[in-house]
């Protein structure tokens, strides 16, 4: 042993080994941090959205500047809504910038690749720029955005802005130019429309890019709100014209989310809202919050298939709610100057969490779910966390970092990696600390208190008014006084072996298990395109046999499956159906022999025996006798 390190100790003092080692090269200058002053004259953006056929959105704008030499464009990164950097920089192409008529030579920083440096020419005070957005035209590219029936407009996909300002100081004259026979909508005030171009009135660039637009053939525009002092639209686009017919009792329910809405929250904090609504089996679905609007989609049957299609019904209030929770009252380290600053996401389970609870509370005090269709989707959130097992390794405060960590990509093992459990962990923290406040109040105060108290202020106003954890916990103790800060860091910080249920037992309920499925949870099947096996065998099947999900240490992970084979045979006959698969897990109740299964994974077969003998397994709330039923209490429309 002494002789080796003698021998390593010569050869580190041969001259190879006494070379000079390499040295990182410095940085280039940081792109400057935004500061709160305004940018000089106003920028003109003009975006074409005609050129459906390809996808392609042309874009032209003219940016007023004030001084020669390097100045610095953006291109936004961080996007609101998606709590990540998900700003489609690779679809920006063509980028030419002029000045004065002459083109001229932009680079792109080495470091930050958002930023593009126009060596700005002596006596210029325009910069003429032209790109184009290249759209997806299919799923394997992105979310489709363009249709020949229905374009969704992100602003922040077609807009560079100047570093250096914080983007509420950087004035935007936008204009639209769309096919001359469709219809269009947004939160933005139309200066003059017509012949397929709209002008729209001067705004600053963060309410520009926080104000989509729809445009669309078939279109409908429902009064959600009539008569009221603040209007309130539901913008319908459609792949067809009769895919807007909306009945009576559809209308009032949807007019129901707003008089819920209003009396919950005790303020509205935006001029005029619209509810931005793509019916459409060609755009990709989408569900976005805005401070004035949101940006949604769903099947093109959502009217003409009511009684089908359930399971997505919390999706209008869930994004309207964000209005007051995520754009009024927004979490401080969310908040960012500017589009190009790291947004910090310590607060989405208020932020999303929250909203998921108010979402699916407003569907059901709406009547957009019935009382059992409420509870039953509240059965399938808390049995789906009681399977993310990944509880042992990861706290839920940590799943707030996801969206920047994985810019929401597929995982292979959901419920082991814990994707964003905030959103429905953090529903079941929400009702948890509704039914606490209930009880003590003997029903006198609920969250509902909290919701006047923390977003009911400044009645009109949509100036986001940040917050940070204590400001939430001095909220709750102006409601009722208790421990709140240990009561929400215990869930948030601790590793522990079961999902938040207390709600759920203190609401007057147990989590039960049947054989059947509930028609909420068929219906969420549906939509999925899905069985769901994952109480039982652990796994989800697809069209087509393919296994969309395993489950972390369940029977179908202990017999080596994994997402993305294809189920061929089921005990040695071939496999037709999820019924195949079900019938197998039913006799397998009665029988020691293992479930077989024969899977492909592309050129490879494998053979795979799951040992499970306990049959089917699907959630279910069941009435607990003698308890009071503060969850009805919750569920129930607001007087």
């Amino acid at each position: 042993m002494k002789k080796l390190v003698v021998s390593l100790g010569l050869m580190i003092a041969t001259p190879a080994f006494a070379q000079r080692q390499p040295e990182p090269l410095p940085y280039p200058p940081a792109v400057p941090a935004p500061q709160d002053t305004a940018w000089p004259g106003q920028v003109k953006l003009t975006v074409d959205i005609t050129d459906l056929e390809r996808h392609i959105i042309n874009v032209h704008e003219q940016i007023p500047v004030a001084k020669s030499g390097d100045v610095i464009l953006l291109y936004p990164e961080w996007v609101p809504g998606d709590h990540g950097p998900t700003g489609p920089l690779a679809d920006l192409a063509g980028l030419v910038v002029r000045a004065q008529g002459h083109e001229l030579n932009w680079v792109r920083d080495t470091v930050n690749v958002h930023a593009f440096h126009i060596p700005v020419p002596e006596g210029a005070s325009m910069l003429d720029i032209a790109f184009q957005y290249l759209s997806p035209p299919t799923t394997r590219e992105g979310r489709v955005e363009m249709t020949p029936e229905m374009v969704d407009l992100a602003w922040n996909t077609v807009a560079l802005y100047p570093a250096g300002t914080f983007s509420r100081g950087i004035t935007f004259v936008p204009t639209l130019i769309f096919p001359k026979s469709w219809h269009y909508a947004t939160a933005l005030e139309t200066q003059v429309a017509a012949d397929g171009v709209a002008h729209f009135k001067p705004t600053p660039f963060n309410t520009l890019v926080d104000s989509p637009l729809y445009a669309g053939r078939y279109f409908s525009r429902i009064d959600l709100a009539p008569g009221a002092a603040t209007p309130v639209h539901l913008d319908v686009f459609a792949d067809r014209p009769e895919d807007l017919a909306i009945t009576p009792d559809q209308l009032a329910k949807h007019r129901a989310i707003v008089t819920q809405a209003v009396k919950n929250f005790g303020a509205q904090h935006y001029s005029h809202y619209d509810f931005l609504f793509a019916l459409s089996d060609q755009l990709g679905g989408v569900g976005l919050e805005h401070h004035q609007s949101s940006e949604d989609g769903e099947d093109r049957d959502y009217f003409t298939g009511w009684d089908k299609d359930v399971a997505d019904r919390d999706l209008l209030t869930h994004e309207y709610t964000h209005s007051w929770n995520g754009k009024f009252r927004r979490p401080a380290d969310l908040w960012a100057p500017n589009f190009n600053v790291p947004e910090r996401d310590s607060l989405l389970w208020v932020y999303e969490g929250q909203t998921q609870f108010w979402g699916q509370v407003l569907a059901a005090r709406a009547g957009l779910w019935s009382h059992q269709e409420a509870l039953d989707a509240i059965a399938e959130d808390a049995a789906s966390m009681q399977l993310e097992v990944g509880r042992y390794w990861r706290p839920l405060q940590d799943t707030t970092n996801d969206p920047i960590i994985n810019e929401r990509r597929p995982q292979p093992w959901h419920s082991w990696e814990r994707e964003e459990d905030y959103y429905t962990e953090g529903l079941l923290i929400w009702l948890d600390a509704d039914t606490l406040i209930r009880q003590a109040t003997h029903g006198q105060k609920s969250l509902t208190d909290f919701a006047h108290a923390f977003f009911g202020m400044d009645n009109g106003s949509f100036v986001t008014l940040p917050y940070k954890f204590e400001d939430v916990v001095s909220a709750l103790n102006t409601v009722y006084a208790y421990d709140w800060a240990g009561f929400l860091r215990t869930r948030l910080d601790r590793r522990v072996p079961s999902a938040p249920l207390d709600g759920i037992t203190r609401g007057g309920y147990t989590l039960v298990y049947t054989d059947t499925p509930s028609a909420f949870l068929k219906s969420a099947e549906g939509r999925r395109h899905a069985h769901d096996f994952a109480w039982s065998i652990g796994l989800s099947v697809g069209s087509g046999g393919t296994i969309g999900s395993v489950v972390w240490n369940s029977p179908a992970y202990r017999a080596g499956l994994v997402r993305g084979g294809k189920i061929i045979a089921v005990n040695g006959l071939s496999y037709e159906d999820a019924d195949d698969l079900a019938t197998a897990i039913t006799l397998a109740k009665s029988s020691p022999a293992p479930i077989e299964l024969i899977v492909q994974y592309d050129r490879h077969f494998q053979t795979a025996q799951i040992a499970y003998h306990d049959g089917l397994r699907y959630p279910h709330l069941e009435r607990v006798a003698g308890t009071p039923a503060l969850l009805d209490d919750v569920l129930a429309p607001l007087k």
